[in-house]
């Protein structure tokens, strides 16, 4: 009696496994993705707060896609991605930029960090402001989220 419930289990399972693989060849086959007219684009911006990418604790992030259009949890995609285009995907241009405002020079340091595919390029990018003072007023819109 053990043999034969042993072989009717084992029946069970070759016959389970047979028509999932015959469900699965049934299935149509979903499109592949061309490459398009656009080159992809899919970031995720981060804001976290410590010294460095290794150490920072994530306070913030949102993703950021800009072809063919802005869109992404970013709260103001249009901006980002236009600030990204007059720099040709530069963040160094964006975080390096000089501004107007004063802050303090108190050491509280903030670390922002971009990782995705820029117009086809992988992209791993992160840097440290000084304080959230000088974070806000140099990143302009790509890290103001």
């Amino acid at each position: 009696m053990r043999y034969i419930t042993g072989a009717v289990a084992l029946g069970a399972a070759l016959v389970l496994g047979t028509l999932a693989t015959t469900a699965q060849a049934a299935a149509p086959a979903q499109p592949s993705r061309t490459g398009g007219l656009y080159a992809p684009t899919e970031l995720v911006l981060t804001v976290g707060q410590g010294e460095s990418r290794a150490t920072a604790t994530v306070q913030r992030a949102v993703t950021l896609s800009c072809m063919p259009g802005a869109r992404g949890s970013h709260p103001d995609p249009k901006a980002a991605c236009t600030q990204l285009r007059a720099v040709a995907g530069d963040f160094n241009a964006i975080t390096g930029a000089t501004s107007e405002r004063l802050c303090t020079k108190e050491w509280n340091p903030f670390v922002v960090t971009a990782d995705g595919v820029w117009q086809g390029k992988r992209v791993s990018y992160s840097y440290t402001f000084a304080n959230p003072c000088a974070m806000r007023s140099d990143s302009d819109v790509v890290f103001a989220f």
